[in-house]
């Protein structure tokens, strides 16, 4: 670990590393790693944030959606600890820019982690592992926990340092720069681009109903693909969103979605 880091650095950079491996804990598929986030920033909040009003805010800016790829996720841990510093010791930043960093780190990390360590290291240890293994090697298991555990363990670890002592020196040259009120800008612009194409590559919704008339068959499907392509699944996901502004419950929605599916089926409808 760097020198110039002070005990109480050192610190925040272990609880934030330690609290991290417990990310996927509370995954769930609405806001998906985002109480873990909060939970591994708890204690940096508690420690900067006198109040029990500005905690709880604190907490409830840290529970927006995230989703990374689980072993850089102490990068923006890390900045986000220095920003919360710098907002409760200062107030010269814009609590909303704290979630445009995470959002922006987002797919550029998950893009490097999920090559790195899914497409490279899992793959190495796993063809290392299984060739001892087959031949009754009980070294297999064990290098395969070896060589895929420690570097992930070290760039995990390594990233939360990097991450805590590159936030404050990038908040600073970002703010003096002006490159904030930009950077939140390109990142609504990134966030809502990657909405659509979720909505277009993971919500799924067929119509199965048709009709002959002599030799003309009518396929209602069809017909929404000639208005535009994905039209129903957008709909779907507009008609979800407004329910949800209006306070329908999670649960309702998804219990409604699995009715209305299974009756759409039933009758031939989907």
């Amino acid at each position: 670990m760097p020198s110039n880091l002070t005990v109480e650095d050192k610190k925040i950079i272990h609880s934030l590393f330690w609290r991290s491996l417990a990310l996927e804990g509370s995954f769930n598929y609405e806001k998906m790693q985002a109480l873990g986030f909060a939970w591994a920033m708890f204690p940096v909040i508690k420690k900067y944030h006198k109040t029990k009003e500005a905690q709880a805010e604190a907490l409830k800016r840290h529970t927006a959606f995230f989703n990374i790829s689980p072993p850089l996720v102490t990068f923006p841990l890390g900045i986000a600890a220095t920003m919360e510093r710098q907002l409760a010791e200062t107030g010269d930043i814009d609590p909303s820019t704290i979630n445009a960093m995470k959002v922006s780190l987002m797919g550029p990390l998950s893009g490097i982690g999920d090559s790195l360590f899914w497409g490279t290291f899992r793959v190495i240890a796993s063809g290392v592992g299984v060739a001892l293994a087959q031949q009754g090697n009980v070294l297999g298991p064990i290098l395969y926990m070896i060589m895929f555990s420690v570097p992930h363990l070290l760039i995990r670890y390594f990233c939360t340092v990097w991450g805590y002592q590159f936030g404050s020196k990038f908040i600073q040259n970002a703010y003096e720069s002006g490159i904030i009120a930009q950077v939140t800008k390109l990142c609504t612009v990134v966030g809502l681009t990657t909405v659509g194409a979720m909505i277009s590559s993971m919500v799924s919704i067929q119509f199965g109903f048709s009709y002959t008339m002599g030799d003309m068959e009518f396929v209602l499907q069809d017909v929404f693909d000639q208005i535009m392509p994905g039209i129903v699944p957008l709909a779907l996901t507009m008609g979800v969103f407004l329910l949800i502004r209006k306070g329908v419950k999670i649960n309702y929605l998804i219990i409604g979605m699995f009715v209305l599916g299974l009756l759409g089926a039933f009758i031939g409808l989907f």
